[in-house]
């Protein structure tokens, strides 16, 4: 298993800055530096070792290489179908099918994409074991899911999302007539003090805004294509049933289960600025048979 390593030849820009400096404006934490230098990475200059107080000098050959990151023992390797739409050295997108969680968790400790990954990293060897997910996915919701294949790049995309420059759309049926075509829904959300699970719009909540577009209006239900400014748990959930639109299918959040048995979500849109290759990544996946028959039968 090789780790991974980094690369740059020095520009007149960056000569005079120590390496520490440098790394820093490259993005590379301080706990990640930490462990490059004590927990097995290396820093190479010109194939010499070299400490982050080095001085760079124009044309340098600066090679960083991550100590690899331990397996977690408690995580099992499942041999699980995963539907891989992109994959490249730093990330994996991944069309998530509905009744399948991100994680493990305590009512579903097994079957998840994590210990699908699990399985898959150990197929192919140069892949460091860890898991890093990056946008996680409800586990009845399906669609895209962003995966980061190494600690640096999950270190990147927190940095995008807390930027709000992952783009997430995503398409729903929910219950009964809206009277607008398109809305705004901005309400925080904080999680119910009667529940480990269920959230709801509180005013001591955290900020929380999603964008609504009617792009089907039926006899007794709507098609949606909704866009996340924030990331919340339960984020569409809640605020759809807080204007007394529920998800169908969403019994957590009072959704009808007579037309569909997980709630009526998928993402089908994920975009977002590569953060090694600097290039505008766009994805899309298409509606999942049971949202689509929902679209086609309630007209």
């Amino acid at each position: 298993m090789s780790r991974f390593t980094l690369e740059w030849v020095i520009s007149n820009n960056d000569a005079g800055k120590e390496i520490k400096t440098f790394l820093g404006e490259e993005h590379i934490s301080r706990r990640a530096l930490s462990d490059i230098k004590f927990a097995g990475g290396s820093i190479l200059v010109n194939s010499k070792e070299r400490n982050v107080r080095y001085v760079l000098k124009e044309g340098d050959k600066l090679v960083v290489a991550f100590p690899i990151e331990p397996v977690n023992p408690n995580l099992a390797k499942e041999r699980i179908p995963l539907d891989i739409i992109y994959e490249d050295r730093d990330l994996l997108i991944i069309n998530k099918p509905p009744f399948m969680s991100t994680i493990p968790s305590r009512e579903h400790p097994a079957g998840s994409i994590a210990n699908a990954l699990a399985y898959y990293y150990e197929q192919k060897e140069a892949l460091e074991p860890a898991i890093h997910i990056v946008t996680r996915l409800d586990r009845n919701t399906s669609g895209l899911l962003l995966v980061a294949k190494h600690r640096h790049a999950h270190h990147l995309f927190g940095l995008l999302q807390q930027e709000g420059k992952i783009f997430r759309a995503y398409e729903a049926v929910a219950t009964g007539v809206f009277s607008s075509k398109k809305g705004m829904i901005d309400k925080p959300i904080g999680r119910k003090p009667t529940s480990m699970i269920e959230r709801e719009v509180r005013d001591d909540g955290k900020k929380a805004v999603t964008i609504f577009e009617v792009k089907k209006q039926m006899k007794e239900e709507a098609f949606l294509r909704l866009v996340l400014q924030t990331g919340r748990t339960h984020q569409i959930r809640v605020h759809l049933a807080h204007i007394g639109h529920p998800l169908l299918g969403d019994e957590l959040y009072g959704g009808p289960l007579s037309k569909i048995c997980r709630q009526a979500l998928h993402c089908s849109e994920l975009s977002f600025m590569h953060p090694f290759k600097k290039e505008k990544m766009f994805f899309q996946a298409p509606l999942p048979e049971d949202i689509q028959q929902l679209v086609r039968l309630n007209t």
